[in-house]
């Protein structure tokens, strides 16, 4: 995985985008409740995700699709295409991946989970930049940690919809878990450290408690 160590200028010819709420897991350590309809400042989660994927800086979204697996009616009414995954039994964030890339009409498909609200508006922009300047298959957000280790954030990221076939490939092989996935791509990790950066933006809520303490600031 090349790091990326520049900061690129959005190029003059920008290719269309995708974005997707992934919205499908269990919710295990959530009791079992539903998280994207958690709610988060007066709002279900994944409404606020989708909502925050409007606000994204750099190229504009061409449509965005929720991946839920439940309570399928009350996505609906957030105003987007809603879809289930296409594998059964809850199989993670591939199988959302997997959902989105093959309803996917751009060349790039942009993922971001439901329950890490406060992800950066300038995402899609960094993402888009870094993918295009190094002529990767993903790019994949990066974050420093408390001990100050630069971790993958693999569920942001910006994925080219060739990548689909290598998708499938390994999932059909029983292939769930995301890093042994991505490893086989050109992938490029784009760390979001400068100082404007929020060190919440990737501190996903696992818990109702983890959700009132990040709403709560």
């Amino acid at each position: 995985m090349a790091l990326l160590k520049a900061q690129f200028q959005t190029p003059e010819t920008l290719e269309a985008v995708t974005g997707l709420v992934l919205a499908g897991g269990r919710g295990a350590r959530m009791g079992g409740a539903d998280k994207g309809l958690q709610n988060f400042k007066g709002l279900p989660l994944a409404l606020y995700t989708l909502m925050r994927l409007q606000m994204q800086q750099g190229p504009a979204l061409a449509e965005i699709l929720i991946n839920a697996n439940r309570n399928l009616s009350a996505y609906e009414a957030f105003g987007a295409p809603v879809w289930p995954d296409t594998l059964d039994g809850f199989a993670g964030p591939l199988a959302g991946f997997l959902t989105g890339l093959e309803r996917c009409e751009t060349p790039l498909l942009l993922t971001v989970p439901c329950d890490t609200p406060l992800f950066p508006l300038d995402l899609l922009e960094r993402l888009h930049n870094a993918l295009l300047a190094e002529n990767s298959d993903m790019a994949m957000a990066g974050a420093f940690e408390e001990d100050g280790q630069l971790r993958a954030q693999p569920v942001f990221c910006l994925m080219r919809v060739e990548v689909l076939e290598s998708l499938v490939a390994f999932t059909h092989q029983g292939g769930r878990k995301i890093d042994a996935w991505t490893a086989q791509l050109n992938t490029v990790l784009v760390p979001f450290n400068t100082p404007g950066d929020d060190p919440r933006a990737f501190f996903n809520a696992n818990t109702v408690e983890q959700l009132q303490s990040l709403e709560q600031g």
